[in-house]
């Protein structure tokens, strides 16, 4: 339980520049460094001289500080690196946190710190300008003698596991099913762990203004939203989804239709809440198979992704991956870290109403040269930026870092 509140209650509200209900006690504190510790030790006897040790993500975040001190006991030779998944936000914000000095230190104690997208890196190099007073240039602090090199990594997936996927006999089965059930409409799929940084509740307010704009997608553009639960034990992550469930019940009552007013497509559709039996949105509330996921995102139209912050999503890699022969269209959040990299999707910003409802109308009315041109683009992104070449490109830097005392 305490491992879990600094990092959940905490650092992940703060990075995502989330500030309601954000109390720091020193009790939290001291727990969160005692579990950093704990790994520390747990580590120090499996590794040796000229080892390489890669930390991932922000509950580990001091895990460098306390590993440092000991393999400089030892005097052991090992090299540190960090890579952290979420946002790293900017120093304005982070001067909000009372331990900040003791979380930069954490990360200057690596020999190669990595981030997703280049204004995190930024951020991390004014903290440490700003906040530590420490010494920045070319990507590099100087820090107790040593220099820390930072970098822009972004990740990748494995496509082939969703394309050997994709051939799959029951995947393609799914598939052919979510085919006939929305042939007559444009299928748009969200997938999102339930979570306020996900912006669900701004692409519900789209969604309605797409529909009361333009009348003619009633009964013929369909959002798909799979929900994974998550923290359901925190009673904010309840009341967001009790928030979306009422949004999304209110949507459906007002644009739904029933059997008399578009006899032909809802007979392919499969959800119904009480005399409606067209629903705009339609909801999915559970954990959800790779095989459905990929057949989900295979069988659909188009992608919304509308983080209002989010260290990169892979879900829109994931998508495009899937979209092998459909000329999917994604549409990305400028919030999100993936938008810095996947130009060719329809990029918004999820608080402006007005234009996240037109790239939802875009997106959906697009010709397929378009799509194709968009795809094609994206498609050659996700083939060439893999995992595998991620984790290999850091642990390269990382093996290149130099252990020269300045």
């Amino acid at each position: 339980m305490m491992l879990t509140w600094i990092p959940d209650k905490i650092l992940w509200p703060l990075f995502h520049y989330q500030m309601h209900e954000i109390r720091l006690s020193h009790p939290d504190w001291e727990a969160y460094q005692e579990v950093n510790r704990y790994f520390a030790e747990a580590l120090l006897p499996e590794l040796r001289a000229g080892d390489a040790v890669w930390i991932q993500d922000y509950h580990l975040l001091l895990l460098p500080s306390f590993l440092r001190q000991a393999l400089n006991r030892c005097k052991k030779d090992v090299k540190i690196g960090f890579f952290l998944h979420t946002v790293f936000p900017s120093s304005d914000f982070l001067r909000i946190l009372p331990v900040r000095e003791g979380i930069l230190g954490g990360l200057l104690n690596c020999d190669l710190v990595g981030f997703h997208n280049s204004d995190y890196t930024d951020h991390f190099l004014q903290s440490c300008q700003k906040t530590m007073r420490l010494e920045v240039s070319n990507c590099e602090v100087k820090y107790e003698g040593r220099s820390v090199r930072v970098i822009t990594c972004p990740i990748g997936i494995d496509p082939e596991e969703f394309h050997a996927r994709l051939n799959l006999p029951k995947v393609q089965d799914r598939i052919k099913v979510l085919h006939k059930r929305y042939e007559d409409v444009k299928l748009i799929v969200s997938v999102d762990r339930l979570d306020y940084v996900k912006g669900i509740p701004l692409r519900m307010e789209a969604m309605e203004a797409l529909l009361t704009k333009h009348p003619e997608h009633i009964g013929k553009v369909v959002l798909l939203q799979v929900l994974i639960p998550s923290r359901e034990a925190v009673q904010g992550y309840r009341h967001l989804h009790h928030q979306i469930d009422e949004s999304i019940s209110r949507i459906n009552g007002k644009f739904g239709l029933s059997l008399c007013k578009h006899p032909r497509s809802i007979l392919l559709l499969t959800v119904f809440i009480g005399d409606i039996e067209y629903s705009p949105i339609q909801s999915q509330f559970c954990s959800v198979s790779k095989d459905e996921l990929t057949a989900l995102y295979a069988a659909s139209d188009a992608c919304i992704i509308s983080s209002t912050r989010d260290g990169f999503n892979v879900v829109s890699l994931e998508y495009i991956a899937c979209q092998r022969d459909r000329l999917g269209v994604l549409l990305l959040s400028e919030f999100a870290g993936a938008a810095a990299v996947l130009d060719d999707s329809i990029k918004f910003n999820p608080w402006d109403t007005d234009k996240f409802s037109k790239a939802i109308h875009q997106a959906v009315t697009m010709d397929e040269e378009e799509k194709r041109q968009r795809f094609n683009q994206l498609q050659s992104f996700v083939m060439r930026n893999t995992s595998q070449r991620w984790g290999q490109t850091f642990l390269d830097a990382l093996q290149n870092t130099g252990r020269t005392h300045i």
